[in-house]
């Protein structure tokens, strides 16, 4: 990786507008697939209606976005039944690199990199699922179960072994991380230091016109949020309830769709649009 961390905010009523748990898995759906496409390394769940609960809505969001980034052979492990995830079989397969098909141990490779989650310890290491048909051996490491982790493979014969291993280690996409939040918008912008913060806006200025200033803000930043509103309001509205100006706390409020056929922009339409000319101009 280019050591750019590419973060996008989505707010926790991006599922109002649908009301059937279905279709909010659906949408759901939609917004992971478009952070994997995308390579994304973190979303951010914020709270956007100060007037209501809206754990149900946080929760369900990042449920559904976190059994979709787990590999599938970890799921039943990981993830108790509940009812959040009544529809959890119509959310589309991420096939990214850390969600690998091969279920073979003669398959694996040495250096390769696997997701897992231990199982139990024993005097010589703790015993891993990896997603083939015996489980790996971390040596000397007595580790607590049902700990997802990632590790490395450094031997392969009748006992697989493998070693940890850190997400920054790996040269290649590993999927996105899942930030809930509790603060709301501005707050969330001042506590976690961004090196460039960039809000989406139907009222804000057309990509084209303002992507000479963000290039060279691209190039020197490496925490990069990419920001969206709701279905009902916008960051303008969301920002403006709590007491500031958006021109005041992004650096750059863009408008991806200038030329909208649509009198509104659903937030997975508007985050497909964005990452894909983000992606086109700055090759992240």
């Amino acid at each position: 990786m280019d050591g750019k961390k590419i973060s996008i905010a989505i707010p926790a009523s991006v599922v109002s507008d649908t009301p059937h748990l279905r279709e909010k898995t659906s949408k759901i759906g939609l917004i992971g697939r478009a952070a994997a496409i995308f390579k994304v390394d973190e979303i951010v769940v914020y709270p956007d209606n100060p007037e209501t609960n809206q754990r149900y809505e946080i929760d369900l969001i990042t449920t559904l976005l976190a059994y979709m980034e787990t590999p599938q052979y970890l799921r039943k492990r990981l993830f108790k039944l509940k009812p959040t995830l009544r529809y959890a079989g119509i959310l589309p397969p991420l096939r990214t690199p850390h969600h690998p098909l091969n279920r073979k141990m003669k398959d694996l490779k040495i250096g390769e990199y696997r997701e897992g989650v231990t199982l139990s310890s024993r005097e010589d290491g703790t015993l891993i699922d990896i997603g083939v048909e015996k489980p790996a051996l971390i040596q000397n490491r007595q580790l607590s179960k049902g700990k997802r982790t990632t590790v490395k493979i450094t031997k392969i014969n009748e006992q697989v072994q493998v070693d940890l291993a850190s997400r920054e280690e790996i040269l290649h996409y590993w999927g996105y991380t899942i930030t809930t939040e509790t603060q709301p918008f501005v707050k969330m912008l001042k506590s976690r230091n961004f090196d460039l913060t960039i809000a989406t806006s139907k009222y804000g200025t057309p990509f084209a016109d303002a992507a000479e200033e963000i290039s060279e803000r691209w190039k020197s930043a490496q925490k990069i949020l990419l920001a969206f509103g709701a279905p009902t309001q916008g960051l303008y509205e969301i920002v403006k309830h709590e007491g500031f100006n958006l021109d005041d706390v992004a650096d750059f409020i863009i408008n991806t769709i200038p030329t909208q056929g649509t009198e509104t922009v659903r937030t997975e339409e508007a985050l497909i649009a964005s990452l894909a000319i983000l992606n086109a101009h700055f090759r992240f």
